[in-house]
């Protein structure tokens, strides 16, 4: 098995097929033990490389983890956008090369500045780290492409207890230090002082995350509110057809007015196909139908105002009537989706960059959470939900979580599933309930463990009902965010890189 950790094509292939492991422990596959296999086999694989070798290596597991993971990009892009077959694979491909890319600065990173030549505890604890802070950095450049992290494989595993402390990131720092020690049990077994410290540590974590499993960080602030979520399943090739507007104004009307009465009903996002401005009349019949029944109503649909600077701008954007109060707009924009980057050079090259309604602008930080039936609900429109710090900012002002989406430019794929784990994840990290309206699945609510309490299936037409609970109190996550976890995670940097320069 020397050739796992030698360079040459055997191993990088291995490290490729060691990615897509990862997906596997993901939605809606489910296997969380792959996770510890597929790190476990790319640190082994990293261990005698050089740094360009590394870097090369850890590419290869980077490509084998999105090429499996994001293969949707490709629905979109052929599905939706109109590319050719051969196009829409190239850029697919080229984004899946691009994400890789990470992973080859982590190969080149712990090559070249941080991998010790012995003392196993010290490595794993550095390794950890190190993929952490890569994982954040991907979070955050370009707008950032915070998916397929591995700690989301343990939403239903033994370290969940540990998601309203730490986050998503937490879990996988965990994940990463825990495979790691597996593949330096042998060296570990030659120093009792570093045997004894790494059982301690796992010790420490893992039994803390099954003793806190059940421990409820918030409580409730009042009676549940009756729930509504609706789920239009509107094709896409539909969605912005102007021929198919009044279609879809009916659907959900007809949808809202055939409900049983409901403290809260919620339409997903761009429900509501027109500018705002232009549905005046549509939304305040709909106000008052909602006023009578003393129910709120929150929907999506496209607003337009002027920025800062006065500049009319167009917005993706949530509003609200009858017993609620508030708009928002959404500041995690979806490249190519909402927006296009160097747009003046790839608009009108294939018919994927003009999409509909991609040129929104970002709304500010500062906004109110909405209002409904006297409480405060953060809200998240699609793509929002998947940013572990920056739900976290909102999730702490809140009393219930809400997020829309329109998923249907998925597909098929495993997409919208990932993206439901993703959500429910956020539920865990703030204790809270979440409701998640979608145009064609998957609609859910979710409680404050991070567990379905109830769904529609994907590609129906229905109406979710239940009843959420407003919590209040903030888990560790929300107070502190990620902060420990950073500092720690540069300390360990930091002497990895001290030790590695006396060596």
């Amino acid at each position: 098995m020397r050739w796992i950790t030698r360079p040459g094509w055997p191993g990088n292939l291995l490290a490729l097929a060691a990615g897509a492991l990862t997906t596997l422990s993901l939605a809606p596959f489910d296997i969380w033990p792959l996770a510890l296999v597929s790190i476990g086999l790319i640190y082994l694989g990293l261990r005698e490389l050089a740094p360009k070798q590394a870097a090369g290596r850890g590419w290869c597991y980077g490509f084998g983890l999105f090429a499996s993971g994001v293969s949707w990009v490709y629905v979109s892009i052929h599905d939706f956008g109109a590319a050719p077959p051969i196009l829409a694979g190239a850029l697919t491909l080229g984004f899946v090369a691009g994400l890789a890319l990470f992973f080859a600065l982590l190969g080149w990173l712990w090559s070249r500045w941080l991998r010790p030549s012995g003392a196993p505890l010290h490595s794993a604890l550095v390794f950890a780290a190190l993929w952490l802070a890569l994982d954040a950095l991907r979070g955050w450049v370009l707008t950032g492409f915070p998916w397929l992290y591995t700690g989301y494989s343990q939403l239903d595993g033994p370290l969940a207890g540990l998601a309203p402390i730490g986050g998503v990131w937490l879990l996988s720092f965990v994940l990463v230090l825990t495979a790691t020690l597996l593949i330096e049990l042998p060296r570990l077994l030659k120093s009792k002082s570093a045997l004894i410290g790494a059982l301690a540590a796992l010790g420490l974590l893992w039994g803390g995350a099954l003793g806190l499993g059940q421990h409820a960080w918030t409580t409730s602030k009042g009676e549940p509110i009756t729930v509504a979520a609706m789920q239009g399943n509107v094709a896409q090739s539909l969605k912005w057809d102007p021929k198919k507007l009044e279609m879809q104004l009916l659907l959900y009307r007809d949808m809202t007015f055939g409900s049983r009465p409901v403290d809260l009903i919620v339409w997903p996002e761009t429900a509501v196909p027109i500018l705002k401005d232009h549905a005046e009349g549509y939304l305040t019949m709909m106000g008052r139908f909602a006023q009578e029944r003393q129910s709120a109503l929150i929907t999506g649909v496209p607003v337009r105002q002027p920025n800062a600077d006065g500049e009319l701008r167009y917005y993706n954007g949530l509003t609200t009537a009858g017993d609620a109060q508030g708009t928002y707009l959404k500041q995690k924009l979806v490249p190519f989706g909402e927006y296009v980057p160097l747009q003046d050079l790839l608009r009108g090259l294939i018919a994927f960059f003009d999409l509909p309604m991609s040129d929104f602008a970002r709304g500010t930080p500062d906004q109110a959470l909405l209002q409904a039936k006297g409480y405060r609900i953060a809200p998240f429109i699609c793509y929002e939900v998947v940013y572990p710090e920056f739900a976290a900012s909102l999730s702490a002002q809140s009393d219930l979580l809400l997020t829309v989406s329109n998923d249907a430019w998925f597909g098929h794929s495993i997409g919208p599933l990932q993206h439901l784990q993703m959500a429910q994840m956020r539920a865990l990290e703030a204790g809270r309930w979440m409701v998640r309206a979608t145009n064609n699945g998957v609609t859910v609510l979710i409680d404050p463990q991070g567990r379905i309490a109830g769904r529609i299936p994907a590609f129906e037409e229905a109406v979710l009902y239940g009843d959420v609970t407003p919590m209040q109190g903030l888990t560790p996550y929300l107070q502190w965010r990620s902060w420990p976890l950073i500092a720690i995670c540069l300390l360990l940097l930091g002497w990895g890189l001290l030790r590695r320069r006396r060596a």
